[in-house]
């Protein structure tokens, strides 16, 4: 069994999403605004939205994008999703 990932781990890899998949070239912190930062726009957010789920082999939900806002917010998420 392997360990879970560490937030620092989750953080990381919505970085590589958000540079292989949107072109994003700045910093991933937690108080990044995601919105703002990686220039979502619809397709741009389901581009996002599907990557993370490739990348961490999670399903998010109905429901899951209320109160996301900053990158803290979507590891928050994800972290739920992968217990």
């Amino acid at each position: 069994m392997t360990a879970p990932l560490t937030d620092a781990e989750i953080r990381d890899g919505i970085a590589h999403v958000a540079r292989a998949h949107l072109g994003f070239e700045g910093t991933v912190e937690d108080d990044t605004p995601l919105i703002e930062a990686l220039r979502l726009d619809s397709v741009r957010l389901l581009t996002l939205v599907a990557e993370v789920e490739n990348h961490f082999r999670v399903m998010l939900e109905d429901g899951d994008e209320a109160g996301i806002e900053t990158v803290g917010d979507l590891v928050t998420v994800i972290r739920r999703r992968m217990t």
